[in-house]
């Protein structure tokens, strides 16, 4: 069987320098690629000490297949919060809560303990992705 690991995994943003605000400055990522074309920006990003998993900050819908309409559905659904998302894990959750609740992250749940047996945590970033963190 072979070793299986997750090397990218791929998030919309709406506005490239407040991604890098929020992941890198506030997050801890380090940035890894920061790719342009045209006015578009591909910026890869990942824990420090972990350089085999990565999240690229993607610009949304420019697949050339997709239609205007697809494309506004697309954003109306990253501004809500439910186009994509992502779990991270932290030693101490509530320094972490408290450290992005003061720096003024879109909170939209405080720590709490879950019925499934997780201490968890979410905010919003700023293209609107659904941040959950947890209590590792």
């Amino acid at each position: 069987m072979n070793n299986i690991t997750i090397h990218y995994t791929f998030l919309p943003h709406t506005d490239p320098e407040a991604a890098l605000g929020f992941y890198r400055d506030l997050l801890g990522f380090e940035v890894r690629q920061d790719v342009g074309y045209e006015d578009m920006r591909w910026i890869t990003v990942g824990p420090p000490g972990q350089p085999e998993t990565s999240i690229v900050l993607q610009p949304p819908a420019v697949d050339p297949g997709i239609t205007e309409e697809e494309r506004r559905v697309i954003h109306s659904l990253i501004a809500k919060g439910s186009f994509a998302g992502m779990t991270l894990a932290v030693d101490d959750l509530d320094a972490f809560y408290q450290q992005l609740e003061a720096a003024g992250a879109d909170v939209v749940q405080e720590p709490i303990d879950q019925d499934y047996g997780v201490r968890d945590c979410a905010f919003r970033d700023p293209s609107g992705n659904l941040l959950r963190i947890s209590q590792r």
